[in-house]
């Protein structure tokens, strides 16, 4: 029998919001820490959030190219996980894992060969990878910004790396996504929104009950 599917709704900002994740059946929460983005939340509610989400699902802070002050004090709220999101090299990500006391998923961006030659330096330093579609030329921030990458570019990874899937997953595509890739998990932000940082609760339950389906 197959693990079960992981799936990782991300960009959660309020505690309603966080409820409704919950009640839907996520297995992660993500919560963005990065002012750039639409779904920032700062020190003070991630306290918050983490604390509410403790023991009822996992909590995953994301950040961005983080400094260490930054990093001691988001581990200091306790989350499940710490995502690395920015231009971290493999050096950095085992620096921050040791330093930080905190699993650690590292999101590479993906758009062509070359990028999936990197994955296996980072699979040995962090503790899940998560694949993400590599952002437009020119963007102000990291990740798929609602874009998908060509899902064929994995036939070349090696099968003895598990990761999870994210850019531009949505209720639509999350069960080709799941059948044709096999990921371990899946993560969804953008796609879950009527506009940028306003998630739709129907949107998560049906992406939710979408990607379930496809097991």
């Amino acid at each position: 029998m197959a693990d079960p599917l992981i799936v990782k709704i991300c960009g959660i900002k309020t505690h309603d919001l966080l409820d409704a994740t919950i009640a839907a059946g996520a297995d992660m929460v993500g919560f963005m820490h990065f002012p750039r983005s639409p779904r920032h939340v700062s020190i003070d509610e991630l306290g918050g959030l983490i604390s509410a989400a403790r023991g009822r699902i996992e909590s995953c802070v994301v950040l961005v190219n983080p400094d260490n002050s930054c990093v001691a004090e988001v581990a200091a709220l306790g989350p499940d996980w710490i995502q690395l999101h920015g231009p971290e090299t493999p050096h950095r990500v085992e620096a921050i894992r040791a330093e930080a006391g905190v699993e650690i998923i590292k999101a590479l961006p993906i758009g062509s060969a070359e990028d999936i030659k990197q994955v296996a330096a980072f699979a040995e330093v962090a503790d899940r990878i998560l694949l993400d579609a590599k952002p437009p030329k020119g963007a102000d921030r990291p990740g798929g910004l609602g874009e998908s990458f060509d899902w064929r570019l994995l036939e070349a990874l090696d099968p003895s790396i598990p990761f999870m899937l994210s850019g531009g997953l949505t209720p639509d595509n999350v069960a080709a996504a799941v059948r044709q890739v096999g990921p371990m998990g899946i993560d969804a932000s953008s796609g879950l929104e009527t506009a940028p940082g306003v998630k739709n609760t129907k949107l998560i339950e049906a992406f939710i009950r979408n990607a379930r389906a496809a097991v």
